[in-house]
């Protein structure tokens, strides 16, 4: 099928708007100026700067904190959540999971927060956790259950045939062949948590602060713009496509879950 040039112009132009400001921002972390107006030249000081910097490094290791621990609790119900929803089809199960997904993230935190002052609890790390293992979990349970939506049931069926106990069977059957899911889910949530800068925001307390915060709390004065700020975004942004190449290494069907 042969593709009109007006198609692929169009195409370029949104490609550009869409990837080149990230381009400039990765260029610019190696400028020796510390405005963001022209070349200067090449230079790796605000990396140095950036590794010496008490308060982004604190923030960058809330961040990954963070994320690890919504990755391990989210994946573990998240797994749960989609081989419930695959395996009893019950109406009600994917509204609770997927709800989530669906409503802006602003509301979502904005819910939270006042979640959070009807508990009467002190806003931090914690609260910042909990809101984005329940914001990940339904990302999670949609990658699981797409696996198991591709798996041959009929192995399981044979392996209770032999005698195979309903865990047994999940163990050594059912659990070896979505784990690519399952380590595609959690390499999700974990670059869905160090990425969230709404939800955080909402629900992030005195003295903790996450790396998109910090991020914006620099940017949002242009008088206070600062260029480690291009350099972390740049290893940022270096961290994220890294884990998305992996999912997609890793469980193809994973990025194409969200449409089955």
């Amino acid at each position: 099928m042969k593709v009109s040039r007006w198609v692929w112009g169009a195409a370029s132009l949104v490609y550009a708007f869409l990837y080149l400001p990230l381009a400039i921002v990765v260029v610019f972390s190696f400028n020796d100026s510390a405005l963001n107006a022209e070349w200067v030249g090449f230079t790796l000081d605000w990396y140095k700067q950036l590794f010496h910097d008490d308060v982004m490094i604190e923030a960058a290791s809330h961040t990954l904190a963070i994320g690890f621990v919504t990755c391990v609790v989210s994946t573990v119900l998240g797994t749960l959540a989609g081989y419930a929803m695959y395996k009893y089809r019950l109406r009600l199960l994917p509204v609770l999971v997927l709800t989530p997904i669906a409503i802006p993230e602003i509301l979502t935190g904005v819910s939270l927060l006042i979640f959070f002052v009807m508990l009467n609890m002190t806003l931090g790390l914690v609260s910042i956790t909990l809101s984005h293992i329940a914001f990940c979990i339904g990302f999670v349970a949609i990658v699981v259950r797409s696996r198991l939506q591709g798996m041959d049931e009929s192995l399981v069926e044979a392996a209770r045939d032999l005698g195979a106990s309903p865990i047994t069977a999940f163990r050594r059957i059912t659990l070896p062949l979505i784990m690519p899911g399952i380590i595609a889910g959690a390499l999700m949530a974990f670059t869905l948590s160090i990425d969230d800068f709404v939800i955080s925001f909402f629900t992030a307390g005195v003295g903790s602060n996450t790396l998109p915060l910090e991020i914006y709390s620099r940017v949002k004065v242009p008088v206070k713009l600062n260029p480690e700020v291009n350099a972390i975004s740049s290893l940022l942004m270096l961290l994220t496509l890294s884990l998305i190449l992996i999912v997609s290494k890793v469980a193809p069907s994973a990025l194409r879950a969200g449409g089955d």
